[in-house]
């Protein structure tokens, strides 16, 4: 076998099959790496997302490892975890417009009330469900790269005004300011921002209790930057007046729990299953990416990755010497980074 995909749900299998040249033998699981794998992996190229967590007896047994995501952080901390030195490889540019979308979704989703105005509906009563308009409203978002990007324009495109938190600024005609100001000034915060060393847990309680009451907090980058039991205490305080949420912190484990109901949940998984019954939350599975466009590119990417590994020993995108520099946190990884 030449190559395995995990983590392929039944859309993107398909969309992988249609660009696969036939001389390519490739095998798909819908699920991660399991928890109990095999000695060897069943190919020298694997491919994955962000759920799966690769076992260091793999490590002298691979030849490549490709991950289907813009984020590749997992990736970092499986090499530093297991002392290999295999070729990555990452998507970097695919699903920018996507998830950029997916955030105004969930920020005029959250203004409007829309899943207490669904829960109403069948009483046909308005008590309870007046929302709000995006018009003239405060975005700020907090990683400015090509997801950011896009969510600036969109912010831009329904007439709220936008800032930006970036230590470097691409967007010349945006307003950057520190995170800081941009906490204490912002209608919705948005975060984009990839997980590092730096980004972990900084979107904590400590820092988000600063801001204006009733913020809207929308995260489609990496749970571990907003920690979910902070989150909590500043909906119930009142400082935040609704979440939105596409990963989550010790994501693996919470996917696990939720697809068998098995497992142990972390406190962090708890605290997102508690947050889900509240109709201030809204939550979904890592799914910011997927969109028909988005997926159509991700699989012509991936292929065209796959095969010029297999052909030329290297990725067309592979990921940055620098990232494997600085040792990384070892706890098993989450969701989709900005570039």
């Amino acid at each position: 076998m030449d190559a395995i995909f995990y983590e392929a749900f039944s859309e993107e299998k398909r969309a992988l099959l249609r660009h696969l040249p036939k001389e390519v033998k490739a095998d798909f699981s819908k699920g991660p790496i399991p928890s109990k794998p095999s000695p060897k992996p069943p190919a020298r190229l694997i491919s994955i997302r962000t759920q799966s967590i690769i076992p260091c007896g793999w490590a002298a047994h691979l030849a490549g490892v490709l991950t289907r995501s813009s984020g590749y952080d997992h990736v970092v901390a499986f090499r530093s975890r297991c002392k290999g030195n295999v070729s990555c490889g990452y998507l970097p540019s695919y699903c920018a417009r996507a998830v950029a979308e997916h955030a105004l979704l969930m920020t005029m989703t959250l203004a409007r009330k829309l899943k207490r105005q669904m829960k109403n509906f069948t009483a046909f009563d308005r008590d309870d469900i007046t929302g709000t308009e995006c018009l003239n409203r405060t975005l700020v978002v907090a990683g400015v790269g090509r997801i950011g990007s896009e969510i600036v324009r969109l912010g831009v495109g329904v007439g709220m005004r936008v800032l930006g938190v970036d230590l470097v600024k691409r967007l010349p005609s945006l307003e950057y300011v520190s995170l800081e100001e941009g906490v204490s000034v912002a209608d919705v915060l948005v975060c984009a921002l990839p997980l590092t060393i730096q980004t972990r847990g900084l979107l904590r309680y400590e820092l988000l209790r600063r801001a204006r009451r009733g913020m809207l907090f929308v995260n489609i980058s990496r749970g571990e930057i907003s920690p979910t039991r902070d989150l909590k205490r500043l909906l119930r305080e009142g400082t935040l007046s609704g979440i939105g949420l596409d990963v989550f912190e010790d994501e693996p484990e919470l996917a696990s729990f939720l697809r068998s109901g098995k497992g142990n949940l972390t406190p962090s998984g708890k605290a997102a299953l508690q947050l889900l019954k509240d109709d201030r939350v809204l939550m979904t599975p890592h799914n910011a990416f997927n969109t028909q466009e988005a997926l159509e590119r991700k699989a012509k990417q991936s292929v065209e990755s796959v095969v010029a590994f297999l052909r030329q020993g290297f990725f067309p995108d592979p990921i940055p010497e620098e990232a494997f520099e600085v040792t990384p946190p070892t706890s098993p990884p989450g969701k989709i980074l900005e570039e």
